[in-house]
């Protein structure tokens, strides 16, 4: 990875992880323990739109679905009670939402192209609702 992009990604880390963070443990009632893969996450010739992509692509759609699952105690606790983690990253360069999560042995697993598809966020986060809503 060129020096740009591993920039681009260091400030991103530095600069927005902290809030996302805030905001997706906010969405669930409790603290959601976050492993980004963040080498994955690096696109040659593309750190100019990690600020944009990345929020749109992993955290957003996150932020959502735990939105939409925890809608009372019971949701929040059972939700805690069986995530152990989220993981981000990119290995396969998928890009449909329908393949975007996976939800096994309590770690949540988000899995998309950092800068395919952006903008499907509505799509991404019913599937991580989908997913995660069937194993609970």
């Amino acid at each position: 990875m060129g020096l740009a992009e591993r920039k681009a990604s260091r400030e991103f880390q530095q600069n927005r992880m902290e809030s996302l963070q805030q905001q997706i443990n906010k969405e669930a009632g409790f603290d959601v323990e976050i492993e980004v893969n963040w080498d994955t996450l690096e696109v040659d010739n593309y750190g100019h739109l990690y600020d944009e992509a990345w929020p749109k692509v992993y955290f957003q759609p996150l932020m959502k679905a735990f939105r939409a699952i925890c809608t009372d105690d019971f949701s929040r606790e059972i939700l805690q009670e069986n995530l152990k983690k989220v993981v981000i990253q990119n290995y396969s360069d998928n890009y449909a939402a329908d393949r975007f999560a996976e939800f096994k042995k309590g770690v949540l697993t988000l899995n998309h192209s950092p800068i395919t598809n952006i903008h499907h966020l509505e799509d991404r986060a019913a599937n991580i609702q989908q997913v995660v809503e069937k194993e609970l």
